[in-house]
Parts: C-alpha cells; structure tokens; sequence
C-alpha cells in the first residue's frame, strides 16, 4: 500500500488556517502529516483544523513557540514525545484530551528541551503489503553564528555562540537518539520515518545563493557534515533523492 506523507513548518496553525491549511489537508488528502512550529495552545486550535485525522499534538510550555504534532489517517497503537504526555484527538472527537506516554528513547543531552515541544512519535499499524511503521516529527533548533563568525550589525545581536553551542549540543544528544529510535523500530519489526524542519541545508541544492550563504547558520560545513552522518544506506535514507532520478542526478553532480 502506498503512503501519502507530508512535512510542513506552518509557522502557526492559526495563520495557517487562515492561509488555507484546511482545503489544502482535504484537498491533498495524505495518509501521515508531520507539522512543526504548530504554535497554539490546545484549547485555541481552530475547530476542524485538523480534518479527519488522528491528532498526536506536543505544544511544549513555551507561549506561542515551537509544538509538533503528528497527523494520521490510522489509529496510533502508540505515542511517545520527550516530555511523558502527549494530547490526543481521534476523529469525531470535539477536544484534545491528555495521554500519558510511555518513555521514549530520548538521549543524554535532550532534557533540557523536553519543554520546548520539539519531537513526537507515533506507531502505525501495517497495512496490506505495507509493514508496521514508526513515524518521528522533529522541529530542531535554528541556532546561530559560532562567536568568531559574528560581527555588530548583523542579522542578529552577538550572544558570544550561545545559540550555535546550544545547537550543535542539541545535534551531537539527537544523533544518538535518533539512532536508538531506528534500532528499536527495526527490532519491533518497523520501518522508520523521520520528517520535520531539521533547519539544516544539507547540500548546495538545498537553497538559494549557496556561495554567500557558507558562514550562515543553517548551511555551515560542521552542519552540513552532521546532516551527512546521519544518512546511509544501512541507517537513514533521504527519500526524495533516492525516488527522484532527476534529483539524485544532480546531487551527484554537486557533492
């Protein structure tokens, strides 16, 4: 069975509503919907703005920032976010309401994000030919500038590389969870997905004016280089670059 599967940043759930979000979900119609920076307490989530789906919603405890949440056409045999609880919707269902979830795999080095509402997970069912399935949704932090790269008057205030640490922290605690994740999806007998804005340009393909951009947050080597180990043919793959011909063509030609 083929899966429909979208990511989307909607910069705020309510601005995106107001956008077209609910048309575009009944019009495009996928099977999973990862969505980071959802930005709304529970009890302001415009109604029916997430359409038929099972609702897996992470808003963290920052007022207006951050908040993952998983969107799936399946029931969930099971829910995990870093914080112990997630907020569950099922269709026909008028509210949210509090699931406690079990531990997940969360790394040494991710506590201190666990109220930012940054990651949620979620078992599927197999379907048909299509196996059991883990989906994780990440919003990873943007960062900043290491301290030698920045300079008065720039796009932000110098902090001394308090953001990039803080990023770079965050990449080196991940990559060792998302490795657990993987494994133990593989040892229940899963498949494993991983979507989200992972605020990392892996290649020069991946966004406009690649040469003036090098020393900006988001495309700096040591970013781009941890992006890189993540992906193998035995660990994590990039889906689109491995389906698309045309893509992968010119991602050889680049790297």
């Amino acid at each position: 069975m083929t899966l429909r599967v979208a990511s989307f940043n909607v910069n705020g759930i309510r601005a995106a509503q107001r956008r077209g979000f609910e048309p575009w979900l009944a019009e495009r119609a996928p099977d999973v919907v990862g969505l980071q920076e959802v930005r709304c307490a529970p009890e302001k989530l415009p109604e029916g703005v997430f359409g038929d789906l099972h609702v897996a919603y992470d808003p963290g405890r920052l007022a207006g920032r951050n908040g993952v949440a998983l969107l799936t056409r399946q029931r969930p045999e099971a829910v995990r976010t870093w914080g112990g609880e997630a907020l569950l919707r099922a269709p026909g269902e008028d509210h949210l309401h509090l699931d406690p979830t079990p531990p997940g795999t969360m790394a040494r080095g991710l506590a201190p994000f666990v109220p930012e509402g940054r990651y949620i997970e979620v078992d599927l069912p197999g379907d048909g030919d299509r196996p059991p399935l883990t989906v994780a949704n990440l919003y990873l932090p943007k960062g900043g500038l290491p301290a030698h790269l920045q300079k008065p008057g720039g796009r932000e205030e110098p902090d001394g590389g308090a953001k990039y640490e803080r990023k770079m922290g965050f990449l080196a605690s991940f990559a060792r969870h998302l490795d657990r994740a993987r494994k133990a999806a593989k040892g229940a007998g899963r498949d494993f997905l991983l979507l989200g804005d992972l605020n990392v340009a892996h290649t020069e393909l991946d966004l406009t004016n690649a040469t003036s951009n090098r020393r900006s947050e988001g495309f700096l080597p040591e970013e781009r280089e941890w992006f890189g180990s993540i992906l193998s043919p035995r660990t994590l793959v990039d889906v689109v670059r491995a389906h698309h011909d045309w893509w992968s063509a010119l991602f050889q030609v680049h790297e």
